[in-house]
């Protein structure tokens, strides 16, 4: 059964772009409501909602105390994506594959993933080594080498018949 994404009032990057404009930065108010399909009464609605007053606050926040940075791009753009990702996951015509990678990506961003980083680097199997030198720790780690194709040397083989 497909099922459609919740659809919010509005998206996180006219948050973001709102964010910007109120920050001095980024385009005018008549623009932004153009370029995203909103208008004037839209606007008015926002503002009552808290959640969406406290998602542009967080990015006014971020953007005057850390500047416009590429990681605060790059979130405002991944939270917009997840929409796409539920749209593919639910899609029936998307491989299973590419639904499974959808959702362990979506667990690790979440931070749900709950593998030990020691545990994740181990299940290719080896051994994890401590040795204390008194303060000083040494971890040395030995995991079975990935056995590449090799063409078998004939030098000493002879084929008698």
């Amino acid at each position: 059964m497909y099922m459609s994404p919740v659809q919010t009032k509005w998206s996180d990057r006219f948050a973001f772009d709102l964010a910007l404009l109120l920050e001095g930065s980024g385009e005018k108010l008549d623009e932004l409501l153009d370029r995203h399909e909103l208008d004037a009464n839209d606007l008015l609605k926002y503002k009552k909602d808290a959640s969406f007053l406290k998602k542009v606050e967080g990015y006014r926040e971020e953007v005057h105390t850390k500047g416009l940075t590429f990681k605060v791009k790059a979130r405002a753009q991944a939270e917009e994506l997840l929409r796409t990702s539920w749209l593919l996951i639910h899609d029936p015509i998307v491989s299973p594959a590419v639904k499974a990678d959808l959702i362990k990506s979506t667990v690790k961003w979440a931070g749900l993933d709950t593998t030990p980083a020691n545990e994740a680097q181990n299940a290719a199997g080896g051994v994890t080594i401590t040795i204390n030198l008194g303060g000083q720790t040494l971890d040395v780690t030995a995991r079975p080498a990935i056995e590449a194709e090799v063409e078998p040397e004939y030098t000493d083989y002879v084929d008698e018949e």
